[in-house]
């Protein structure tokens, strides 16, 4: 249950941040007060609450799990960024990509196996 939990929380964390990104998208940010306007966007606030609600979910797993257990299995939200990238905002897929995907998830294999 746990590692779900945590494979959960890295999907919170990527759709937190997919949300900043698509806010931030295309701003002309020169100044403090630009800055500040963009935290009051309804992306970038969805993406605070998003990622508010991670947080308090990563310190639930902290409590119920060894870090050294859980933290490997977070790097999960690599892959989904990468997904999120290729799909949503079209990036192109490299075979470094691919290949860092496929080492984090051996990584994560190898780390959670007891």
């Amino acid at each position: 249950m746990l590692i779900l939990l945590t494979i959960f929380n890295s999907m919170l964390m990527v759709t937190g941040q997919v949300l900043w990104k698509t806010g931030a998208s295309g701003k002309d940010i020169q100044s403090l007060g630009q800055l500040l306007r963009l935290f009051l966007t309804p992306y970038v606030i969805a993406g605070l609450m998003v990622y508010g609600f991670a947080s308090v979910l990563w310190i639930y797993i902290l409590n119920k799990g060894e870090l050294s257990y859980v933290y490997p299995i977070q790097s999960t939200a690599y892959i989904f960024a990468l997904i999120v990238a290729t799909t949503i905002f079209k990036e192109a897929l490299t075979p470094a990509k691919v290949i860092g995907v496929i080492v984090i998830c051996l990584g994560v294999i190898i780390t959670t196996h007891k």
